[in-house]
Formats: structure tokens, C-alpha cells, sequence
């Protein structure tokens, strides 16, 4: 078997670099919060494929499904012939997701193609063109994805021109200074300024920021969204592609704040590990594009319509949404020690709902501003001391904790271990 680094110079020869890689070691295998490279080095993984592995790395009931659909059907395209997990998902994605009104759901493949036709249908039912969005937030690589994202370092320099009509506004965070009320005055200020509000085809917004440093809009911006969507014929789609099943505590993010959108994206949880993203939204909504307006080839794949029924039935069966919450206060305790410890890098901002959890290096203890170089050393300590642990953030300040759902209480006990050493100056410089 190919070592690491033999691996390493292979991919440096044969895969372009633009697809970055947070740690130069290559899985071989993995089960629920734990990970073996092909040296067979053992990892505690606090990234779980980016918030794709709430119910962990190949969770038995998963592999089961995925390992019964595999003997029936594994690709017919759906706009050929229907397969009957993909309208039993739609039917139980319909029931959950926070949607005014009866609910239809069509299923995609990627976070990215989720929100590109999300941004359709909101077009198409509103016979409007101009889309706002939020500084600061991650929609996906794709054009329109692209366009909608909030941050030009690493997403779009160089790929331009990108689809017009995409106006962005700050996201509140009050360590940053920015407030509900200033949010929601950028938004008038581009009422005013650059597009009349009945011009508006969409509003999108994470109900956590995820790329953008874990930061959660506060239940009144949602409140005032609603209101404003409401007010001038304006789609709000909630973007719960990280936020979705059961990582804040609850089964969807925007849940927290009681609002209900229009249109929902999900992916990353909903397929365990297997490609699968998709729209839920008001039906009147849905059924606004005309035939073969909206589909893809792989879309709704069934091996994946598989594994995400059963993504569903452990989220139920493990009381997950639960669980999430348990283990972020867990989480929050500890990260709160570690911030009152003059041996560990200063800390500050913890933040973040249920088990989406984030928190910032700072230049000094107290103080406000804040150290990715300190960051980036942070997560270079834990990479090397077995700990799989990504950073986020506009500058990339802070660091994420994203855990399988699943983990076993000594395994998190362990990561948080590896954390606070990686923490601690002197363990590396």
C-alpha cells in the first residue's frame, strides 16, 4: 500500500491545486468519530467530511441500506423512471422541514446545485431577477453559488464575470459590531440605492453562518426577514446545507428562531456520506417551473435516497436532536476552561448553537482582535497530534468543532484533550 507521502507527490503530479486538502494523509478507512489513515494512523475526527457525518462514518443502519439498495436499483434517473426512495423521501423531508404551508421536495446531488435551483424556482415564481445575500456567507462554487457567496478569498477571485443581480449585506455579529439594525438597514440602503424591493426575487440566508465563522443570525433578523419576504412578495430561503439535521440542536436551524421559509436547501447530512442535496418549499412555489425545467441525471440518486432514509431513522431511533444539544453543552464547558487558562493561546467569542460550535484566536488576552496566523499554528499542532479539526472564519480566526452526532463521550473527552494541548504555545511553537 502507498504511503503517505508517496500518495501525497502522486496527487501533487495528477490533481490540480486548486482543490486544497486541510491534512497531507489519505483515509483508509474510518467508523463513527475515528479515522485510519493508510499507515494506519489513527485520528479523532472533529470535522465529520465538513457537517456530512452527523450520524458518523458508516453508521451500521447506513451501510445496511446503501448495501440493499445495491442489489436493486442503482441509477435510472429519475426523470426517466421514478423510484419509489426517492418520493418516500420527498414525502418525509415535506413533513419536517420548516415550510409554510403543504410542501413538495426535489432532490439534487451537491449543497452548490441545491441553491442554483433554488434561485430558480424563486425566479421563475416570482417573475423577478435580484437576489440578496449576505457578506460573509457560503453557498457553493458553481456561478450562481459563487455569486451568492459573500467572500471573494478563496471562492471567486479570478472567475468573474459572475451572475449579476446578487446584492449582499453585512451579517449581524455583535463582536464584529454589527447589529440586526444595521443588517436591516443595508437592506432599505439597497431597496434605495440599487434594486426596488418588487424587483426582488429572493433573500438567502444561513441560519448559521458555516464558512462564514459559525455565526448564527439572531432570531429577530429572522423575524424581521419573514416580515420583509412577506411584505414585498420576496422568497426567503433558508440555507440549511450545513445547518440541517439535527447539528444545532434542532432538526433545522432556522427552527431556533421559529420562522418558517419558503424554499429550504439541504445536503452534507442528509445523504450520511453519499451525494445527495435537494429543495423543499411551498408547493405552489415548487410547482411554478415547468417540466424539465428543474432535474439532473444523478439527481436523487437511489443508493443515496437510501442511505438518507436511513440518516432519517438514526436521527429518530439515537435521539440525535437531543444528543446535539448534550453534547455541545459538553462542548461549550470545557471550551469556556480552556478560555479561563493563561497556559492555552487566548480564546474568545465561543459561539454557535447545539454541536455547531466555533471559537476565535485572539492577538491578546481580552482583547478583540483577533490571530489567524495563531489559528493556522492551532490547527497545524492538532493535525500532528491526531485530531482532524478545520478552521472558518472571514480571515480564518476561528476554529470549528464538528463532530459526528454519534461520538462516543470518551472519544469527544479525548479530541477535546488534543484540543487544549494544541492550545498550549509550547507544544509546538
Amino acid at each position: 500500500m502507498s504511503s503517505n507521502a508517496q500518495l501525497l507527490e502522486r496527487r501533487t503530479r495528477n490533481v490540480p491545486r486548486g482543490v486544497g486538502t486541510a491534512l497531507e494523509v489519505f483515509a483508509a478507512r474510518a467508523r463513527n468519530a475515528e479515522l485510519w489513515d493508510v499507515e494506519g494512523r489513527r485520528f479523532v475526527d472533529f470535522a465529520a467530511g465538513i457537517a456530512v457525518l452527523n450520524v458518523g462514518h458508516c453508521h451500521p443502519k447506513v451501510m445496511a441500506a446503501v448495501a440493499g439498495q445495491l442489489d436493486k436499483v442503482t441509477h435510472a434517473a429519475f426523470q426517466v423512471t421514478g423510484y419509489g426512495n426517492y418520493v418516500e423521501l420527498a414525502e418525509r423531508l415535506n413533513r419536517i422541514a420548516p415550510v409554510q404551508g403543504a410542501a413538495k421536495t426535489i432532490l439534487f446531488s451537491t449543497g452548490a446545485e441545491a441553491l442554483e435551483n433554488a434561485i430558480k424556482i424563486a425566479r421563475v415564481a416570482t417573475r423577478r431577477q435580484a437576489v440578496i445575500a449576505f457578506s460573509g456567507g457560503f453557498h457553493g462554487r458553481s456561478f450562481m453559488a459563487m455569486s451568492l457567496t459573500g467572500k471573494t478569498l478563496p471562492y471567486k477571485r479570478g472567475f468573474g464575470p459572475l451572475p449579476g443581480g446578487v446584492y449582499h449585506v453585512p451579517f449581524p455579529a455583535p463582536h464584529k459590531g454589527v447589529s440586526v439594525a444595521d443588517s436591516l438597514a443595508a437592506i432599505e440602503g439597497v431597496f434605495k440605492a440599487d434594486v426596488a424591493p418588487e424587483e426582488v426575487a429572493a433573500i438567502v440566508i444561513e441560519p448559521v453562518q458555516g464558512e462564514g465563522g459559525f455565526l448564527p443570525a439572531p432570531p429577530e433578523l429572522l423575524c424581521a426577514l419573514r416580515e420583509l419576504c412577506d411584505r414585498h412578495g420576496i422568497v426567503l430561503v433558508a440555507d440549511e446545507v450545513q445547518t440541517g439535521f439535527a447539528r444545532t440542536g434542532r432538526m433545522f436551524g432556522i427552527e431556533h428562531s421559529g420562522v418558517r421559509a419558503d424554499l429550504v436547501t439541504v445536503a452534507k447530512a442528509l445523504g450520511g456520506g453519499f451525494p445527495l442535496s435537494g429543495v423543499v418549499g411551498r408547493a405552489e412555489l415548487m410547482d411554478s417551473v415547468e417540466p424539465g425545467g428543474l432535474g439532473g441525471t444523478y439527481a436523487g440518486s437511489p443508493v443515496a435516497c437510501a442511505a438518507a432514509l436511513a440518516v432519517l431513522d438514526v436521527i429518530e431511533e439515537e435521539g440525535l436532536v437531543e444528543r446535539a444539544r448534550v453534547l455541545g453543552a459538553k462542548v461549550a464547558e470545557r471550551l469556556a476552561r480552556m478560555a479561563a487558562d493563561p497556559a492555552l493561546c487566548p480564546i474568545g467569542n465561543l459561539r454557535g448553537p447545539g454541536s455547531m460550535i466555533a471559537f476565535d484566536l485572539l492577538a491578546e488576552r481580552g482583547g478583540s482582535a483577533v490571530d489567524p496566523a495563531a489559528t493556522k499554528a492551532v490547527l497545524q499542532r492538532a493535525h500532528a497530534a491526531g485530531l482532524i479539526l478545520l478552521g472558518c472564519g472571514a480571515q480564518g480566526e476561528a476554529i470549528r468543532l464538528l463532530y459526528p452526532l454519534t461520538i462516543e463521550d470518551a472519544v469527544l473527552e479525548e479530541g477535546l484533550d488534543l484540543l487544549e494541548a494544541a492550545l498550549r504555545p509550547a507544544s509546538g511553537g
